[in-house]
């Protein structure tokens, strides 16, 4: 027996002694990005096993933040049995200015503008802010530092004082309010594993609405006001490879949310709930499908404040700004991209798109997703111009063309991917 357990113990020595180890984790090529910010968040450490698959979940992640526009590996021995591994990093400029600016077929006309620095201090932290005209004035301010702590924790805090003009729709007429969002949400990030990730949330913030024009009902006030406290959590599931403008793979984002009210007569406490699914294809050397279909419901309340809406620059592009509003949401984006023209750092992008949705309304029953007023189907075309070494450089046109009853067409323009 003691012969049996002397040769166990060697063989083990033997098989221990035959690992490759990692020396040192080199990274070259960054000048804004911290090295020490690369370490920090890598698997493969000085001292531990040399283990291909760890080095490509590493590179993986890198490509995926913001301040990375691509990434690659180098082993090269250093003695006996020993390696040193070097994470190449071509950076992006990450200091981005943002647009949204969006017509609709009576021709309404909104802007926002805003700039992001996506890597602070070299940390990929987020900060910035945008200034919004959508008839009124509105502004807000956002930090988000995924990594503040640990390679798994992190934190963000959003500031938004939101004012817009709101369709609210009732007794089959509509009335336009002035509504102001002033929010202020602190959030818990948490990074499970290279795949899975959550957010934890509270956000505290007062609705404000003010009756403007349009129809009225001795029921639907004309001014409210009111404190409402959110509670959040993020699930994401990520799988996707990048390649500068091209994606691949599948990802699952999970947001649910518990609303409460200091005014329960006119706006009761809620649950809302909704799951985007995206997914992601090659095709040959220019080509990428896509496609996100979500999927949501909250409380059904019968309220003309119903949290679901339609809206050019959420889900179905040419349909115009908020018109029409729901409890329960199923919304399809698919669409094919293909590389017109690319020049080291230029690329022009060509798309057709198909987005269609239909909504519960309010008080409603399920079966309101099959009602010919509810759906909506919007097929188009688009351009995107895209700068391959800064982060979202990507300026997109739109323009989607109605199929279905009460059809309207109109352009969408931003900055970054739809979806």
């Amino acid at each position: 027996m003691k012969t049996l357990i002397a040769l166990i113990l060697l063989f083990t020595t033997f098989a221990n002694a035959q690992d490759a180890i990692v020396t040192d984790l080199k990274v070259q090529g960054n000048k804004k990005l911290k090295s020490s910010f690369v370490r920090k968040i890598a698997n493969i450490k000085a001292g531990v096993k040399l283990d291909s698959t760890v080095i490509e979940a590493d590179i993986k992640l890198l490509k995926r933040l913001p301040s990375i526009a691509h990434a690659y590996y180098q082993v090269f021995p250093d003695g006996d049995n020993t390696y040193n591994v070097f994470y190449n990093i071509e950076e992006n400029f990450t200091i981005i200015p943002s647009a949204n600016v969006y017509t609709t077929n009576d021709d309404e006309f909104a802007y926002r503008l805003g700039v992001y620095e996506f890597n602070l201090f070299g940390q990929n932290m987020t900060f910035g802010g945008f200034y919004q005209m959508d008839i009124y004035s509105s502004y807000a301010l956002n930090f988000r530092a995924p990594y503040l702590f640990s390679r798994q924790f992190g934190l963000a805090v959003n500031y938004q004082d939101l004012t817009t003009q709101e369709p609210v729709f009732f007794d089959n007429a509509i009335a336009d309010y002035k509504y102001n969002n002033e929010s202020t949400e602190v959030l818990v990030l948490f990074q499970l594993d290279f795949n899975n990730r959550f957010e934890f949330g509270l956000n505290y913030f007062t609705e404000d609405y003010e009756y403007k024009s349009g129809a009225t009902n001795p029921n639907v006030p004309e001014e409210l006001r009111v404190h409402k406290l959110l509670y959040k959590v993020i699930y994401e599931y990520n799988n996707l490879d990048y390649d500068f403008q091209y994606l691949e793979g599948f990802r699952s984002i999970f947001n649910f949310q518990y609303v409460t009210s200091r005014n329960e007569t006119q706006l009761p406490a809620f649950l809302i709930g909704w799951n985007d699914f995206q997914y992601f294809k090659r095709f040959g050397n220019k080509g990428n499908w896509a496609s996100r279909l979500r999927l949501g419901i909250a409380t059904n309340n019968d309220t003309p404040f119903a949290p679901f809406s339609v809206d050019n620059n959420l889900n179905i592009r040419g349909v115009g700004n908020t018109i029409d509003r729901g409890t329960a949401a199923i919304v399809l984006n698919t669409e094919y991209r293909h590389t017109l023209y690319e020049k080291d750092w230029f690329s022009l992008q060509g798309n057709a798109f198909v987005d269609a949705g239909s909504w519960r309304n309010p008080g409603g029953n399920f079966g309101d997703f099959s009602d010919s007023q509810n759906i909506r189907v919007y097929p188009g075309v688009g351009l995107r111009f895209i700068h391959k070494k800064i982060f979202n450089a990507i300026f997109r046109i739109d323009y989607g063309f109605g199929v279905t009853d009460d059809a309207t067409q109109g352009l969408v323009f931003g900055i970054g991917q739809y979806f």
